[in-house]
């Protein structure tokens, strides 16, 4: 799986641009604030719909402009295709694949399979659950187009049944049509919990070799999911739960509130973790994701790394390097220097700044 080429029209700070990618490594550099993440974003935008920085479309349209395009081609499996997006500022944004317009974002997700690698996902393990939760999701409807569905719905619903819960304290008569939201949510939060259970015990298989890579055999990871409610109970427990959700009008329970622990030596590395000891596990569950989409789709996905190399010591660049031989990756840095250009064979070097990308002979 690889990115061909991609073409930005007013995108970011991106007037017009046009970039041939080359299949092995990548090399984005120039200083901060520049547009070199801006890429990146437009790339994982290719593959998801959204951006990784949670950015709104209107936020992604080029200042003074009312558009902005982004036209991507990729190739899987041998089969290359045609990604557009088309962002707007008063409409919701535009999807075709092959020049065929697509209504659903499920329609997207799979043509181009990515992991995406930021500094901010080194914060992953001490940062609150909405984190790991997003990393869990961010895997999942990637390769599974029945989970982002049931994802869709479920967020939906409870959107429409916290909406309810705060209209409930003026109209009590409206309290009946808990039942609808609490139907749908159950029935779709269901399918999620399932789901997660079996992707935490997929990936665990995965992460502890790893991460005893990682640690030279001294650390033992073990990732376990933490459910806000069960599946066979979680239909009793939103019921039961009805009473101080309507108190504080507000869902208290679902798989919006679930967790993952990371255990290392049967300590809670959320709470008691070392920085360094977190940022191995983070590392290890992003490397992780790799291999576990490899095993799924039969390919190894893009990997879009993010300055990431100036927050890790030498050992874990080094690891990080030797996955870097397996895909396609695009890097952001601010300096050759400082990009162990020493230890990268780049297919492609780039030089961002301001707004523009020139191509350097690597």
């Amino acid at each position: 799986m690889k990115i061909i080429s991609l073409d930005l029209l007013n995108f970011r700070n991106y007037e017009r641009l046009s970039l041939e990618f080359g299949g092995g490594t990548n090399i984005l550099y120039g200083n901060n604030a520049q547009g070199k993440t801006n890429l990146l974003e437009a790339v994982y935008m290719s593959g998801t719909s959204h951006s990784q920085r949670l950015s709104k479309d209107r936020d992604m349209i080029r200042f003074g402009c009312d558009e902005a395009h982004i036209k991507t081609f990729a190739e899987n499996k041998n089969r290359r295709n045609r990604i557009d997006i088309h962002l707007r500022k008063i409409k919701s944004k535009g999807i075709a694949v092959n020049q065929l317009p697509v209504k659903r974002a499920s329609d997207l997700f799979g043509i181009i399979n990515l992991v995406s690698f930021s500094p901010d996902d080194l914060n992953i393990i001490k940062n609150g659950p909405s984190e790991r939760r997003r990393f869990i999701d961010q895997e999942l409807c990637q390769i599974d187009k029945i989970y982002l569905n049931d994802l869709k719905d479920y967020n939906k619903a409870l959107d429409q049944r916290n909406k309810l819960l705060k209209d409930i304290r003026n109209n009590r008569s409206l309290i009946s049509t808990l039942d609808v939201w609490d139907e749908i949510l159950v029935k779709s939060g269901i399918n999620i919990i399932k789901r997660r259970r079996q992707f935490i015990s997929d990936l665990s298989l995965i992460v502890k070799s790893i991460h005893d890579g990682l640690t030279m055999g001294s650390e033992e990871i073990e990732i376990r999911y933490e459910p806000s409610a069960y599946d066979e109970k979680f239909a009793d427990i939103l019921f039961m739960s009805r009473d101080r959700d309507l108190e504080i009008m507000q869902t208290t329970t679902g798989p919006h509130r679930d967790d993952i622990s990371v255990m290392v030596n049967n300590t809670d590395m959320r709470k008691f973790g070392s920085q360094g000891q977190q940022r191995t596990c983070a590392l290890s569950l992003k490397l992780s994701e790799i291999e576990l989409m490899k095993e799924k789709t039969g390919e190894y996905p893009v990997l879009l790394l993010d300055d990431v190399f100036s927050e890790l010591d030498v050992k874990r660049q080094k690891n990080l390097l030797s996955y870097i031989e397996k895909t396609q990756t695009l890097i952001t840095c601010t300096g050759l220097d400082e990009s162990i250009n020493d230890r990268i064979k780049a297919d492609k070097i780039f030089y961002v700044e301001n707004g523009s990308v020139r191509s350097v002979d690597s």
